[in-house]
């Protein structure tokens, strides 16, 4: 079992340029506490993103870190020219010294891709296109190829990845059937669906890959994320989940709503405490995440717990407590 950090960077409130320095902080308490990864979000033009361009706070993150992997979960890919993307992967990559994990999709918001003058239709093809351009781009020495959004003849690649063929692939997967295809193109997944659904798609994946003839030992990981606070209480924490995720969640509805339209997969219950009985937030004292998070694990199969310590207006001092609390009496064990 490894331990991963995702990180929307939605809006605290106050001021941004602390809320940068403060979570770059943290970012450094995650490597001191032993987490495998920190990842962070991509979003335009809502309070649900705060680091819009993902390269520049990893680039902070980089060289703040010695020993933590960190990426993009995921890189809005049909947002990006193929060209530019593989020069900030293979810099990344290069400024790390071998760190970078590389996640991608096509943007879940047609609302943020629109603003970009994408056409949400066209986004599935679109970006599985893009992702064939950039993985030739950081494997091969001069890029070919010929599409229907894309044409490149004989360009130079200048820049390399120190991790070869390419950085580690992940995928945010929200449905049973992609666990065949993700297992083929040996992708990490963080799957956004409730332990028992989770399962399913672990024991999917499992056997695809076994089907493939792969190791068992070389299975990229299968992670469940979840919003956690951990305080000396349950009262304490779940008290400062609630208030938090209150927060959050209108900056994940929000451009929804300013479109008078609701969310198109409600995966997270909008009350505090369904979130909370559902699994979806786990909050409580030590022993009660550690509990939830012990049965939850077994149900979902998964080798990967990936947690949401600083979300809404969590404080420095609030998100610190429950890394250590977490660090110390909860991931040794799981």
């Amino acid at each position: 079992m490894k331990f991963g950090i995702f990180d929307h960077m939605d809006r605290a409130g106050g001021d941004l340029g602390r809320q940068f320095d403060e979570r770059l902080k943290l970012i450094e308490l995650y490597e001191k506490s032993g987490f495998h990864a920190y990842h962070i979000a991509e979003h335009h033009a809502t309070p649900l993103g705060m680091a819009p361009s993902p390269s520049v706070f990893l680039a902070a993150v980089a060289q703040r870190t010695k020993k933590l992997r960190f990426g993009p979960l995921v890189y809005t890919v049909n947002l990006y020219h193929p060209l530019r993307l593989i020069d900030e992967i293979c810099m990344l990559d290069q400024m790390s010294g071998g760190r970078f994990e590389l996640g991608v999709g096509r943007g879940i918001s047609p609302y943020e891709v629109g603003y970009y003058g994408v056409d949400p239709a066209t986004g599935p093809e679109r970006f599985a296109e893009a992702l064939q351009v950039i993985l030739k781009g950081l494997t091969e020495k001069r890029l070919d190829h010929a599409g229907k959004y894309f044409t490149f003849k004989d360009v130079p690649m200048e820049m390399q990845p120190v991790q070869r063929p390419h950085p580690p692939l992940w995928y945010g997967a929200n449905s049973l059937e992609s666990a065949d295809r993700l297992a083929k193109q040996a992708c990490n997944t963080v799957v956004g669906m409730k332990a028992d659904a989770v399962g399913k798609f672990s024991a999917r994946y499992r056997d695809a890959w076994k089907a493939l003839g792969r190791k068992a030992d070389d299975m990229p990981l299968i992670g469940l994320s979840r919003h956690i606070v951990v305080g000396d209480t349950d009262k304490e924490a779940q008290s400062a989940a609630k208030r938090a995720f209150l927060l959050w969640y209108d900056a994940l509805i929000h451009l929804w709503r300013a479109h008078g339209v609701g969310l198109p997969r409600q995966l997270i219950p909008e009350k505090f405490e369904d979130a909370l009985a559902e699994g979806y937030i786990i909050a409580g004292s030590a022993s009660t995440v550690r509990q939830r998070m012990k049965h939850d694990n077994d149900i979902a199969g998964i080798n990967y717990c990936l947690c949401r310590l600083a979300f809404g207006d969590l404080s420095l001092e609030e998100s610190k407590r429950s890394v250590e609390l977490f660090a110390r009496e909860v991931m040794p064990a799981l």
